[in-house]
C-alpha cells in the first residue's frame, strides 16, 4: 500500500486516519487513540499529511512532522 496524502481528522480521544494512494483512490480508513498517533505515523513511508488547524494540531503537527512527514494545517472553514 503506497500512501501518497493523509487526512487526520483529530478528536479529543478517537482520531479517523484517511488514506489516499497515488491516483486519489482511498485505500486506507482506520480510527486511532491519543497513545497510537506517533507508533502509527513512525511505521508509515513519507506523505503529506493533512489536519485542521486547531489548538491541539499544532502539537500533532510536531509529533506527526517528526517522523518526516510533511504536515500541512487547513484553516477549518475550508
Amino acid at each position: 500500500m503506497a500512501l501518497k496524502t493523509i487526512g487526520l481528522d483529530t478528536a479529543k480521544h478517537v482520531f479517523q486516519v484517511h488514506g489516499l494512494d497515488e491516483q486519489g483512490r482511498a485505500v486506507l480508513r482506520k480510527r486511532l487513540r491519543r497513545a497510537q498517533i506517533s507508533d502509527f505515523f513512525g511505521s508509515l513511508a513519507r506523505c503529506a499529511v493533512g489536519l485542521k488547524a486547531t489548538q491541539g494540531s499544532h502539537y500533532w503537527a510536531r509529533v506527526i512532522g517528526s517522523h518526516g512527514h510533511e504536515v500541512r494545517l487547513i484553516a477549518p472553514q475550508l
